[in-house]
């Protein structure tokens, strides 16, 4: 299945059009799924950059779909990371093994629970929780990886460090990787999505404002990005 790229502020995309063809092409060309929105391509770096435009990038933004539309591809769509991952474990959950890391130690543990629970059939052959303090867990848990070969891991630790974290593990298993940020406390319910009037209207991002007033400085740089996209200097 070949896709042609759009790049976006040198940040490479797959302007996919449906969840379906997402999984598909990550089911055929294994590799890390990194959502991408305004924010990431703001702050794409030497480090950030080479880590999505060797992988599989997504549109997890209306920002990001918008550009994606002016260069061309006109059947973009946003993918959700926090509904894409779940639609993998219903494509996978009887066929795949996973591998789960992120989130504090009782929270992992729900998750866990909660798929069983939904899915008595899927195959977690190991999990842990996000909070790695030293280079000799990173390692070990690399290793766990590379001795399990699970064929699909996902990693909930927030960005760039989940998409490092699998840059590594990929180097020693290749597999389906998808980074999550904070999808764990959404599916274990210790936090809450915007409701779906806000996510159905490209507005989640001002409920979250709205929610954690905090955001300001992160979300001030948005600014930046609309004048690039309204000028197409993206």
């Amino acid at each position: 299945m070949i896709k042609e790229k759009v790049t976006i502020r040198g940040v490479e995309l797959y302007p996919f059009s449906s969840i379906d063809e997402i999984i598909k092409f990550a089911d055929e060309n294994k590799g890390i799924l990194v959502a991408v929105n305004a924010e990431k391509i703001l702050n794409a770096n030497d480090v950030t950059k080479p880590i999505i435009n060797n992988n599989i990038g997504y549109c997890d933004g209306s920002g990001a779909v918008l550009a994606a539309k002016k260069k061309g591809a006109k059947d973009a769509c946003k993918i959700a990371g926090c509904e894409l991952w779940l639609h993998i474990v219903n494509c996978f959950h009887g066929r795949k093994s996973f591998y789960l890391v992120g989130a504090k130690p009782q929270i992992i543990e729900e998750v866990v629970v909660k798929l069983k629970t939904e899915y008595p059939d899927i195959n977690i052959i190991g999990h842990r929780d996000g909070y790695i303090k030293t280079d000799e867990e990173r390692q070990a848990l690399i290793d766990d990886i590379a001795a399990k070969k699970p064929d699909v891991v996902f990693v909930a630790m927030g960005s760039p460090k989940q998409e490092i974290l699998m840059s590594d593990m990929l180097k020693r298993h290749r597999a389906i990787y998808q980074g999550l940020g904070g999808s764990f406390d959404v599916y274990s319910g210790h936090q809450k999505r915007a409701p779906k009037w806000w996510i159905d209207h490209n507005m989640e991002f001002v409920y979250r404002l709205i929610k954690q007033p905090k955001r300001i400085t992160r979300n001030i740089y948005f600014l930046k990005y609309a004048y690039w996209l309204v000028t197409n200097k993206l």
